[in-house]
């Protein structure tokens, strides 16, 4: 019996790829770049012997850098997640990494299997392309996911700050230091805009809308009501923060209901791919008798097709908004 690897050599040039990616994106910023660590990067360029505007402008930079790129080729592709993410490399050095991934994977695919050139350099395209909007994707989610766990915490921060007399900007410059990346740095840098005169409730309304997060509009408007009518702002966000985290609640109790589902759906997706790759690991010639014939590919189109359509339709069944 004959076995193909080449399955498992193009698992592991994508896997190279993913981690070509990170390991630029942590010697190009450092540690610090990394989500959850114990001091956030704000703070960390700080104690550096940064100024506080020279990282405000730095930070800044990296936010907006990702709103007007879309007419740059490929990268309209991974816009709206980079800037989600909040990718410190710029759209041109993203496309850039697209460009040089997909030579390293054409160039390991030379070396390790005896495919045709054409076909190599479409596999080294999709990894290149593949690998870096699945690495941001990755970034953007587990970004958004830190933010709605931590911004109960940062709200409560707040209020106790109120409370004891401090101005809402001074309030939100104090959670900032408490709170690791990626929401101390955003709160970081919303105070440092305050203290240079620029509003807070439109900063933080810009924050919402950049990663596009309802608990964010709540916070964001409870504070523009505030200060144009008057009121105790530690009472409203003291509520504020009970329904963030009543919503929150609810959000790990849907998922956790719709858990079996979801698996179920997994495994209904990705046993045909499973089972294609071990076909042609074990048996590479299953397929020889069939392939010449003139509605083979037709056929694996039409099946491709259907594959596509139940990962869609399985991902709106357990896709419940809260």
């Amino acid at each position: 019996m004959e076995f193909s690897i080449n399955p498992l050599i193009y698992l592991a040039i994508f896997g190279a790829v993913l981690l070509m990616v990170e390991g630029i994106y942590l010697l190009a910023f450092g540690k610090s770049i990394q989500l959850g660590g114990r001091m956030n990067r704000r703070l960390e360029m700080i104690e550096k012997g940064k100024s506080r505007n020279d990282v405000l402008e730095q930070l800044r930079k990296e936010l907006n850098q990702h709103m007007a790129s879309n007419g740059i080729p490929l990268y309209g592709l991974l816009a709206e997640k980079a800037r989600k993410a909040n990718i410190a490399f710029s759209p041109r050095i993203l496309v850039l990494l697209m460009v040089a991934l997909s030579g390293f994977a054409f160039a390991a695919l030379s070396a390790m299997t005896d495919g045709e050139p054409a076909v190599a350099a479409l596999l080294s395209v999709s990894f290149g392309v593949g690998g870096v909007y699945f690495w941001v994707a990755h970034k953007a989610k587990k970004r958004l996911t830190m933010i709605e766990e931590q911004l109960p915490d940062a709200i409560e921060l707040i209020v106790r700050s109120l409370r004891v007399g401090h101005p809402f900007a001074s309030a939100l410059g104090n959670a900032a230091k408490e709170i690791p990346d990626p929401l101390g740095t955003e709160f970081g840098m919303i105070s440092d805009e305050a203290a240079y005169g620029r509003d807070v409730s439109e900063a933080l309304a810009e924050f919402a809308e950049r990663v596009d997060m309802q608990d964010l509009r709540f916070l964001s408007v409870a504070v523009a009501i505030q200060m144009k009518s008057g009121g105790n702002l530690a009472e409203i966000l003291e509520g504020l923060c009970k329904v963030v985290r009543a919503r929150f609640k609810l959000f790990r109790k849907v998922r956790a209901i719709t858990a079996e589902a979801k698996w179920s759906g997994m495994f209904l997706s990705g046993f045909p791919i499973v089972a294609m790759i071990m076909i042609t690991l074990i048996k590479p010639d299953y397929y020889d008798d069939v392939k010449e014939h003139a509605m083979f590919i037709p056929v694996a189109l039409v099946v491709f097709a259907f594959l596509v359509v139940n990962i869609l339709y399985m991902r709106k069944m357990i896709d419940i908004k809260v």
